[in-house]
């Protein structure tokens, strides 16, 4: 499991402020991560690459190489009860605060326990 960008704008970057701390409100330790570009190579090595967005989408299924544009899935699809299909970006809110951050973290909490389902259902 990786994460990565589908520009270079922050590579070599920690994570926002805020987003660190909406995640360690819930646990999560992010403190190591660091901002890191997707590489074509990155279709070979991950049997999924999601999306968080219909544009990252497009994007990551226009530099697949081969077939493996197939391996590309939009990550809220996987979410049972989002009403949206987009993971909007808290970093360009207008919100000083953590709701935004928060409202992803429902998002990518919601995305994950559907997306553990499918898994699931799928090899087991």
């Amino acid at each position: 499991m990786d994460s990565a960008g589908t520009q270079s704008y922050h590579t070599g970057e920690r994570p926002d402020e805020r987003s660190l701390e909406a995640a360690i409100k819930r646990g999560y330790n992010m403190k190591n991560q660091v901002a890191r570009r997707l590489q074509e190579h990155d279709f070979q090595k991950f049997d999924l690459l999601l999306a968080m967005d219909r544009g990252h989408l497009r994007h990551m299924t226009g530099m697949a190489p081969g077939d493996t544009y197939e391996r590309v899935k939009l990550f809220l699809s996987y979410a049972p009860s989002a009403s949206e299909m987009d993971v909007p970006d808290p970093y360009y809110g207008d919100d000083n605060g953590l709701d935004l951050f928060e409202q992803v973290l429902d998002l990518v909490e919601d995305g994950c326990t559907g997306l553990l389902h499918a898994i699931r259902r799928e090899f087991l």
